[in-house]
């Protein structure tokens, strides 16, 4: 008989009778990680936690099983619970759980067979490029020089120095891996002497000291295209570091930063700039020289043009990156103030205000009679 002192599977778990076997699965694997021998050597009250929560995955992750332990619990009607007959047996079903528990404790799950450890990519690099304004509207080639890890030219990449051989591990017998019998499971480690190779170097290689790779500057012609902007990336493919064991290299970022200019800013594709003009002007309307990305052009204010106006020269901005619309230029109007005037000059502008003013009268009596009439 089963003893009574056994708790619910359900609530060992952690989970509700409806659990999915989802849910179940993933409650299962939280809790194996948590009490799981390796991570609490010597915690017998941890490694009762795993037997009990392994148990209980044992029953619920079987279809069969768990129907009749909802109808019967642990007693499955007086014919005594088997649900849990020996470590051994209970494991066999749990490959898809280990896999994930041994990723995470050795960074790979339990292999079979002996494989030695495959090629690894290399890692992705980031350059940071400053450009100046103009080249970012324009584009440009350039040149950089990026410090990355090569193959070593001496030995090769092997890592053992010219002449040398490479000999068979004796720990692990040139598998690569070592079998490991922990808790209540076997399971096989990557080989802590040749770190899986199944194999080690008699002589290491001078030049590199073993690894098979040297740090070296590698110059690169990078063309940058019209319209980028800050926070904008170019992917050069294979650009970065050289692979472990002959893996494929990674990718190089370059990371583009545009320099402030000190005439234009800039909004998407858009320039935007600012000239000024007299009041006289505004007032009149002009033709100024302004500015542009592309040279100077003669740029028509209009007659009554008020403070803060934006004329926009269509055309003359950042073509897009990805060929589409070009940018326009928005030239923003400043009017300048005089903040000393000459006697002339007051009586002028005096004279104005009264005319202005009595031109405004005369406009207001036209509309009360017009209203009235």
């Amino acid at each position: 008989m089963a003893s009574t002192k056994k708790r619910d599977y359900y609530e060992v778990l952690g989970v509700s009778r409806s659990a999915s076997a989802d849910e179940i699965k993933k409650a299962y694997r939280k809790l194996a990680l948590k009490f799981h021998p390796d991570r609490n050597p010597g915690d017998k009250a941890a490694e009762e936690k795993f037997k009990e929560a392994a148990e209980a995955y044992a029953v619920l992750s079987d279809a069969q099983k768990r129907s009749q332990y909802d109808q019967f619990g642990h007693s499955l009607g007086g014919s005594g619970f088997q649900g849990f007959q020996g470590f051994e047996n209970a494991f066999e079903g749990f490959g898809d759980i280990f896999g994930d528990i041994f990723e995470d404790f050795f960074g790979g799950g339990p292999s079979r067979g002996g494989r030695r450890r495959r090629s690894r990519r290399g890692v992705d690099l980031e350059y940071h490029l400053e450009i100046s304004f103009e080249d970012a509207a324009f584009g440009k080639t350039v040149k950089i020089e990026v410090p990355r890890s090569e193959t070593c030219k001496p030995c090769g990449g092997s890592g053992a120095e010219p002449g040398s051989k490479k000999s068979t591990c004796h720990e692990c017998g040139g598998s690569g891996e070592i079998r490991m019998n922990q808790a209540f499971f076997s399971f096989r480690q990557t080989c802590p002497r040749c770190h899986g190779q199944g194999e080690y170097i008699e002589k290491l290689c001078r030049h590199c000291q073993g690894s098979g790779l040297m740090r070296r500057k590698r110059q690169i012609e990078l063309k940058v295209p019209a319209g980028i902007d800050t926070g904008n990336r170019i992917k050069i493919g294979g650009g970065g570091e050289i692979g472990e064991r002959a893996g494929e290299p990674g990718d190089l970022y370059v990371l583009i930063m545009v320099k402030p200019h000190p005439i234009f800013e800039r909004d998407g594709n858009d320039v935007l700039c600012e000239t000024k003009i007299s009041m006289v002007q505004a007032a009149l309307g002009t033709s100024v020289e302004a500015p542009t990305l592309y040279g100077h052009v003669q740029l028509k204010i209009p007659a009554g043009t008020q403070p803060g106006t934006v004329l926009k020269l269509s055309g003359k901005g950042f073509p897009d990156v990805h060929g589409r619309n070009q940018g326009s230029q928005l030239v923003r109007v400043t009017v300048e103030i005089p903040k000393h005037l000459s006697d002339a000059q007051r009586q002028l502008l005096e004279s104005f205000s009264e005319s202005h003013q009595e031109s405004k009268l005369k406009s207001l009596f036209s509309k009360w009679k017009e209203r009235f009439n």
